[in-house]
């Protein structure tokens, strides 16, 4: 059982709050746009991080983390990139590497709206974590937090950091 914190679209900004809420996870995975190396420091010193580099990051952060991430965790594969839409307006390329790559699990950022969604198409679980930094038109900035035993992905929840102004 791995117990994950999914995150997004920092913008150079971290909340304390999110290692609270973090406390009990295993891993933390960044779905791009962390905004400065400080955030992608904070968060690899407090649990393993896995992540991707969204467009407004800098060449530090690119030469640190992929723009796409394909992985497998317990007995689920991952595909996570920053820009990949959602079912049934996937950017382009994505649903053919959904496919691809086999997986059951899709993470993208950059909307800033907070997306879980099951693709019946695909039969992959699409995950967006929103916005957790105070940049953006996000009204309220959000996190995941979800379960992977085995083959399942269970006991997701939102947590809601607080109004992004703030």
């Amino acid at each position: 059982m791995t117990r994950i914190g999914l995150i997004s679209d920092t913008h150079g900004w971290l909340d304390d709050a999110v290692f609270r809420h973090f406390e009990n996870c295993d891993e933390v995975w960044h779905g791009g746009d962390f905004g400065n190396e400080e955030v992608a420091d904070a968060l690899a010193a407090f649990r393993p991080l896995r992540g991707v580099y969204g467009n407004i990051d800098g060449a530090a952060l690119r030469s640190r983390f992929p723009v796409k991430l394909s992985w497998t965790c317990e007995d689920v594969r991952i595909l996570m990139t920053h820009i990949g839409g959602y079912p049934g307006r996937y950017a382009p390329g994505i649903g053919a590497e959904i496919a691809s790559t086999k997986a059951g699990l899709f993470i993208a950022g950059h909307s800033h709206i907070l997306k879980v969604i099951y693709d019946d198409r695909s039969k992959c679980l699409h995950m967006n974590p929103g916005a957790a930094g105070k940049q953006g038109w996000h009204q309220v900035r959000t996190l995941l937090r979800f379960t992977i035993d085995g083959a399942d992905i269970r006991d997701c929840s939102v947590v809601e950091l607080g109004p992004r102004s703030r």
